[in-house]
């Protein structure tokens, strides 16, 4: 055990987000914490930081455990260069390593016994801390949260509120606490940062409990989920896409037993009405008290599918739009200086294109000037005669921060009733008074919300998104994709979400950073899964050659690989077997349950019991093929 959180209560102004919340966190586990905005996922981190208390039970963390906590705002102060402040933590190694060139300096004029032995013993310590590592974890670390090596030099009081950011998690990263608590580590990450941060992760031999609305990156490096809900937490093991899995299977069976005992209790009302005052009173009778005494199941919306209730719908309107909607030859965008250089470009009527690239790289500014917002600096864009543009500003510039929500939407759109407004702003999950908040009072969600409220206020033919996910928890994201989806127009979207990507792109502008820019085919995972392949071919051998050392080890770890696919295969092969002769037991006991309609209420309970014994095995049988699957993919593409 490393922390244990014991009966815990907290809350904000008289409302509680946990009551009697018990969660128990061991070694080795990396864990993700999801739940919708305002369950409570960064007030739990701080929790288990000790940043705060709790109202009422314990947090105890074992003796001696070390915790490294990352918030999604770091007041950070401080001077110097990056690479002294990434260095700071360790300042017993830099002591030691500023004695040791003392002494050698010393040792180098004159020979002084008492040096020599002093010189010995401060290097057994210096290796001890591992300090000769320790400048190249430095910028290791320092490269894979997005610092060029240049970067190092510069000074702390030149960052930017993301720069330091990844400065922090940086730092956090390099102490290697036995306990990780990382809120939003991916913020301010381009997408190949975002990447190496996942290798560092999945292979970080301590525990982590991580907060991120990046789902591939959940799906990368968590080994379970934990899900935040109405204060109360629910388990699933495996990455993103086994919690949307077993969550929906839960929530499944949950539907079922509750339809079940919603009927059966209708069946038994029943049967009291017409025998309460007849022969059979006396088992009537004794029906009503079972009836009183049943433990009845709830069902109602949960906080998830809340939060995922926003009425997004894109129109094309009456013109679709021409064969080719932008043309851009030889462009280059930029300001004084190209970031993207003699790019040519065609984007044809029902594209759905994916802007990405490194930070800095110019992605924004391209899409502003193929929309025609910025001047291009050579080259030219035609766009179609009949092109109508809903744009997204990831700043959010449309939206006026002086003006409430209802004039927000009456400015685009004067001709609505003040009640018509209030209906379209509960799509977006703005209810009662909130319609009279000022925008400069609303959360950065609350903002995108309402900017892609008055995007739909009026059809466009072409959406061009600049960072539309952002601020958006994954609910809000799922709708978006959704939506997205069903829009039967052009998109163009600029986005580091890899997840959003592969849900509604169809091609990849790839931009390199350096001016070039390349346009694949598919989404972001087929664009990655190219590039991975391309790097592990291997150079091309002018003519065959005995079989080295090497070469013969390839083969046999290439037959030990196939051993293992075989043995997969047969595994997977025996699971699909017996979760199909449970899936028939299964569904031969909910049979039976659907057709008892006596009161023989041991005889419904032995069935339930029956089937609840049966579904956790299915569960169990579908996690391992779920595992195994994963395993057996991993091998043949590997192969």
């Amino acid at each position: 055990m490393l922390v244990q959180l014991a009966d815990i209560t907290f809350g904000y102004a008289g409302e509680d987000l946990f009551t009697g919340l018990t969660w128990q966190i061991n070694p080795g586990e990396h864990i993700g914490l999801v739940g919708p905005n305002g369950a409570g996922k960064s007030t739990l981190l701080r929790l288990i930081a000790g940043k705060i208390d709790p109202e009422a039970g314990q947090v105890a963390r074992r003796r001696g455990v070390t915790v490294g906590y990352l918030h999604q705002s770091q007041e950070f102060a401080g001077d110097g260069t990056i690479f002294h402040a990434l260095l700071a933590p360790f300042a017993d190694a830099v002591a030691l390593r500023d004695e040791m060139d003392a002494l050698a300096t010393r040792l180098a004029e004159a020979h002084d016994e008492r040096d020599l032995e002093r010189y010995g013993h401060v290097e057994e310590q210096f290796r001890m801390k591992d300090g000769y590592a320790l400048e190249a974890r430095v910028r290791e670390l320092a490269m894979d949260v997005g610092f060029e090596e240049g970067d190092l030099g510069r000074s702390v009081g030149t960052l930017s509120g993301g720069e330091r950011n990844r400065l922090e998690l940086a730092k956090v990263l390099l102490a290697a606490p036995d306990l990780l608590l990382l809120d939003e580590p991916t913020n301010h990450l381009d997408m190949a940062a975002c990447e190496r941060l996942e290798g560092f992760l999945a292979t970080y031999p301590g525990s982590f409990v991580l907060v991120s609305h990046d789902r591939t990156f959940l799906d990368a490096v968590c080994k379970e989920i934990v899900e935040v809900d109405d204060g109360q937490l629910e388990r699933y093991v495996g990455g993103w896409r086994a919690y949307v899995d077993g969550r929906e299977r839960r929530r499944d069976q949950a539907r079922a037993a509750y339809e079940r005992q919603k009927e059966e209790i209708a069946r038994t009302e029943d049967f009291i009405r017409r025998n309460i005052a007849g022969q059979k009173t006396n088992q009537a009778k004794s029906r009503r008290k079972m009836l009183d005494k049943l433990e009845r199941l709830g069902w109602q919306v949960d906080m998830w599918e809340q939060a995922g209730r926003i009425g997004l719908r894109f129109e094309v309107g009456d013109r679709p739009g021409g064969k080719e909607m932008l043309v851009a030859e030889e462009l280059d965008a930029g300001y004084e200086r190209a970031l993207v250089g003699a790019l040519d470009l065609v984007v044809y009527r029902g594209d759905r294109v994916g802007i990405v690239g490194p930070n800095g790289a110019g992605k924004s500014t391209l899409l502003r000037t193929l929309l025609g917002m910025e001047r291009p600096l050579a080259g030219h864009v035609r766009r179609g005669q009949d092109m109508r543009v809903g744009y997204f500003d990831q700043k959010l510039g449309g939206l006026d921060d002086d003006r409430s929500l209802v004039d927000e939407i009456r400015a685009v759109r004067g001709d609505l009733s003040p009640d018509a407004v209030r209906q379209y702003l509960a799509k977006f999950r703005f209810f009662g008074d909130d319609v009279f908040r000022v925008v400069r009072g609303l959360s950065g969600g609350e903002r995108n919300r309402l900017a892609l409220a008055k995007m739909m206020l009026r059809p466009a033919n072409l959406l061009a998104l600049d960072e539309p996910t952002n601020h958006l928890d994954i609910p809000a994201r799922e709708v978006l994709e959704k939506a997205l989806r069903a829009y039967e127009g052009t998109l163009l979207v600029v986005s580091h979400d890899r997840f959003f990507l592969d849900e509604v792109a169809t091609r990849i502008l790839v931009l390199d950073g350096t001016g070039g820019a390349t346009l694949e085919l598919g989404n972001y995972s087929d664009w990655r899964h190219r590039r991975e392949r391309r790097a592990a071919e291997p150079a091309p051998v002018a003519k065959a050659a005995p079989a080295t050392t090497a070469q013969k080890k390839d083969w046999e770890d290439a037959k030990a690989r196939a051993a293992t696919r075989t043995k997969l295969e047969r595994r997977l092969a025996t699971l699909e077997e017996q979760i199909a002769k449970i899936e028939g037991q299964l569904a031969e006991v909910r049979g039976r349950l659907a057709g008892e309609h006596g009161g023989n209420w041991q005889k419904l309970h032995g069935l339930v019991e029956e089937e609840r014994k049966l579904a956790d095995k299915l569960r169990s049988l579908m996690g391992e093929w779920e595992k195994v699957g994963e395993t057996l993919a991993k091998e043949d593409y590997g192969d």
